[in-house]
């Protein structure tokens, strides 16, 4: 990645922190309670999911792409595997089944794009339609899970406390550790594999990386991969966490997710994103949430708010990047 890059990324990544960290301030200073393990790891426990679908469609996003299919993707997760579950196929099976399924569509939409040289935004689009309108064939109503290992899933925890005061007490889940492992996994290959640097070289500029001799079809239909993958895991563990398949859940979560990228850092211009930016950006998203709940504000304030931190992190991004690219210029002047 160019120094430019590096600059604008770590800023990004630096503000956002940075917000995470005043708005878990002032929610702790404002309510009782609020300073406590137990919040903070709620912000895990709720978003695990999300998570997930925010780190898959990062690599998309960095590839200067966009994935508005990853939500009917979940929906359409969840359902398959509670329908078939219900008529006695055992979660070892149906599992890496629907995991399959979601790297088909990835792999489907992203050849598509490349192959074909269609706008991302319309390919997914379309991915979105067909997997929403699946959900609804299969099932117009809410399907329950009652499979053992979804319901060990659902509500295994460990138990934290650090010696005996009640805010340092909490609980995570175990589905939780599914997102741990996702993040780790992503942040290695972004940062230390050749498919990784191809991510970022594609997302700066696709005609320069193939003269380079990158391969450039297997980095995009490869990020499309990961997202519609990630976004089929994210339906099994946000099944883990509602314990039902609903055709109609999750309406609108692809634009949660790619919110959190990009309050995360990642630019929609591609080139610059981390996977850790974007778990941070989830977070953002649940405290602002927990906060609307304090107040007992209409929970749609939490969009509100949302709305307008994707507006302020676009805005500085493109200042930045301005900046950068004119520092760059007064550079190569007096070389």
């Amino acid at each position: 990645m160019s120094g430019k890059k590096l600059r604008i990324n770590n800023l990004s990544l630096l503000i956002t922190v940075v917000l995470f960290v005043i708005l878990f301030i002032f929610g702790s200073v404002r309510y009782d309670h609020f300073l406590s393990l137990a919040t903070f790891l709620n912000l895990f426990n709720d978003n695990a999911y999300l998570m997930i679908a925010g780190i898959g469609i990062t690599f998309v996003l960095i590839t200067g792409g966009i994935d508005i299919s990853i939500a009917s993707t979940i929906a359409f997760t969840s359902v398959f595997m509670a329908y078939w579950m219900q008529r006695g196929v055992p979660s070892y099976v149906i599992i890496p089944i629907a995991l399959l399924i979601g790297i088909a569509v990835g792999a489907a939409q992203g050849c598509l794009i490349y192959y074909f040289e269609l706008q991302p935004f319309i390919v997914t689009l379309a991915g979105q339609f067909l997997m929403r309108g699946l959900c609804v064939v299969i099932s117009e109503a809410s399907i329950p899970i009652t499979d053992p290992f979804f319901k060990f899933m659902a509500l295994g925890k460990f138990q934290i406390k650090i010696g005996n005061s009640s805010a340092l007490s909490g609980k995570i889940y175990y589905y939780v550790l599914i997102m741990v492992v996702v993040l780790v996994v992503a942040m290695y290959v972004l940062k230390r594999t050749p498919f990784g640097r191809s991510v970022y070289a594609v997302g700066g500029n696709a005609q320069s990386a193939e003269l380079m001799g990158l391969n450039v079809a297997r980095t995009k239909i490869g990020a499309y991969i990961i997202s519609s993958f990630c976004a089929a895991l994210a339906g099994v563990v946000f099944s883990f966490y509602t314990l039902a398949g609903y055709g109609l859940q999750n309406m609108g979560m692809e634009l949660d997710a790619i919110s959190s990228a990009v309050i995360g850092g990642t630019l929609l211009t591609g080139g610059v994103g981390s996977a850790f930016g974007t778990v941070v950006g989830a977070m953002i998203q649940g405290i602002i949430q927990t906060i609307v709940t304090y107040e007992n504000l209409n929970t749609w304030w939490t969009k509100v708010t949302i709305a307008g931190l994707l507006c302020f992190f676009i805005v500085v991004q493109r200042i930045i990047d301005e900046r950068a690219k004119a520092a760059k210029g007064k550079e190569t002047a007096s070389a």
